[in-house]
């Protein structure tokens, strides 16, 4: 006969998958915002930013934006900026690294088609900032988050 799981063990799952729904909608908030801004940056001639300043200057809006939603809405921190801050500066850093390094190890060294070393950088970074964002940047919540 099976022992029936304690509540706090589905409780913990709920809150699991709150999270990461909350989580999951922050980044396409984000990548949306991203897009939008890169498209408003590159085709406004009076700020004159070639497509990579423009896709720089978007990924930065769209950075602060994820880490003050994540903060606020994901993992709802208690936490200091001063401490937060520069450690999610630093995972959004890897993020890019990662998403740089993956595709050229992947498509160079390994031969691969582009469209695989993609989804794996989207696989990646997006599971490897969920990790980081819940261990080491945003410890300081609520103990029900």
């Amino acid at each position: 006969m099976r022992a029936a799981r304690a509540p706090e063990n589905r409780f913990t799952a709920r809150l699991r998958v709150r999270l990461l729904t909350r989580f999951g909608l922050v980044g396409i908030a984000a990548t949306g915002l991203y897009a939008a801004l890169a498209i408003i940056f590159a085709e406004l001639d009076w700020i004159g930013f070639t497509p990579v300043e423009a896709s720089l200057a978007a990924y930065a809006g769209a950075a602060l934006f994820s880490y003050l939603a994540h903060r606020s809405i994901t993992f709802i921190s208690n936490g200091s900026h001063r401490s937060e801050g520069p450690r999610f500066v630093l995972l959004t850093a890897a993020g890019l690294a990662i998403a740089y390094i993956a595709p050229a190890v992947l498509t160079g060294g390994f031969s691969l088609h582009p469209g695989f070393a993609i989804l794996v950088t989207c696989i990646l970074v997006p599971a490897v900032n969920f990790f980081v964002l819940d261990r080491w940047v945003f410890t300081d919540r609520k103990s029900d988050q």
